[in-house]
Parts: structure tokens; sequence; C-alpha cells
């Protein structure tokens, strides 16, 4: 069984697990191994962190459940101000903002939309001029309307932030791509929890938090650290359709 790390590991930027993890492994086995590279730098392409005049914020399923609810992440407060310096960031400059709000069936045991946990919690509530699209599927374009709005705007970039990394952020970011969208995921915007393996124990949070971000910086998106990492271009006039 997996004994988590303390909560402090929590603060570990992301990209400092694996390596760490690689070192353990090539150390136990007494080989030298490279650097691993991902796929996009196979390809020969660069970084590209979401440009203001094109990007669109999406802030997916902020929500109580995963704070108060039957499934709290670990360090999902400090995800959910990293969100909200997101959105300000977003505000600035005229970047749209979309909320994505996931929804159970009525009475369901997770996202119940007639429970309290479903509502958006407080330091992100949708403001004025901000879309909010419901979803039932981990997807947040399946059976939404957020690429026709997108479309709309002429937003052919995204900036991710919200919950849970390893679920509905992953398979957001992975559908982007099918749709023409490069994609930017705040990884301190973003949280997820402690899974069972399938053996009786289970992977920490802090694992499969690295593992999701990992995994979609190989081939599905930008990943940076914080607010701070996205460009400080001249605020813009707001403009979005309702």
């Amino acid at each position: 069984m997996f004994r988590p790390f303390p909560s402090a590991a929590l603060h570990i930027p992301w990209r400092n697990l694996l390596p760490l993890s690689m070192l353990a492994t090539t150390a136990c086995l007494g080989t030298v191994r490279p650097a691993p590279r991902s796929l996009l730098d196979f390809a020969g392409v660069p970084p590209h962190v979401a440009d203001p005049s094109r990007a669109a914020l999406v802030i997916i399923d902020a929500q109580e459940e995963y704070v108060r609810g039957s499934v709290p992440l670990a360090g999902v407060e400090e995800a959910i101000a990293e969100a909200a310096r997101v959105r300000r960031w977003a505000q600035a400059r005229g970047v749209p903002v979309f909320h994505i709000v996931h929804h159970g069936k009525p009475g369901s045991v997770l996202f119940n939309p007639e429970g309290p946990f479903s509502a958006v919690v407080p330091a992100l509530t949708p403001e004025p001029g901000e879309t909010v699209l419901i979803k039932q599927l981990p997807n947040s374009f399946a059976g939404t309307e957020l690429h026709e709005r997108l479309k709309q705007l002429g937003r052919t970039e995204l900036v991710l932030v919200g919950f849970a990394t390893h679920m509905c952020i992953s398979s957001t970011a992975r559908a982007a791509l099918d749709l023409g969208y490069r994609t930017t995921v705040v990884a301190r915007a973003t949280a997820t929890r402690d899974l069972p393996d399938g053996k009786g124990g289970f992977i920490p949070a802090q694992w499969v938090q690295a593992s999701a971000l990992a995994e979609l910086g190989d081939r599905f998106a930008t990943i940076v650290e914080d607010a701070g990492a996205l460009p400080a271009a001249p605020a813009q006039p707001r403009t979005q359709l309702r």
C-alpha cells in the first residue's frame, strides 16, 4: 500500500516530482538514462502559453462537491485561490471566461443538482458577462455549447483551471486538441485526490497530480506553474456573448 507524502509535498512544483522518481528508479537499477522528452519536443514544437487576444479561460467544476462534499481534493483551497488569480488575469485582459458546472442526475450521490454541493465555490462565483455551461460528462465539450460559443468569439486557445486534474481537466484538454485548440493548463489552479490502485491500496493525490499534468504536457497542453506565468499583455475591453 502506498503511504502519502507529508502535506507539505503538495507545494512542491509539479515538474519536480517526476524527475525525483526517475532518479530513484535509475539509482536502483544502477543505470543512467537520458532525460525524457515529450512528444511535443520530439516534434520540434516549442511550449506555447496562451495569447490573451486569442484565448478563453475555462473554469471547470469549481464546485462545493470538491471542497465540502464526498470527494474533497488535496490542496483544493489553494487551487481555488490560484484559479481566482487566473480569472483576475483574464478579466484584466478582456479574455472571455467560461464556467463549466457538472450536474449529476437529480438525487445522485455526487453533484446532485438539487443539493448544496453542486454550487460553485464563492471565490469563483460567475460574474456578469461570464458564461455558465452545464455538463454531465467529464469532457467539457460533450453535450455543451462550449465549442460553438468559442467559435462565435473567434477564440482558438484555452486556459484551463479547475477540477479534477486527472478527470475533467484531462478529458477537456484532450478533446480540445481534437477540435483544434491550443491549451494551457495552470498547474497550481488544479487539484485531484487519492485514487484506489485496484490492489487494496491507493495512489497519493500528489502522484496522481504529477502524472496527470505530465501526461497532458507530453502532447495535449502547455503546463505553466501559476498565474504569474501567463502573458502580461495590456488590458483590453471585455466582450463576450451570453
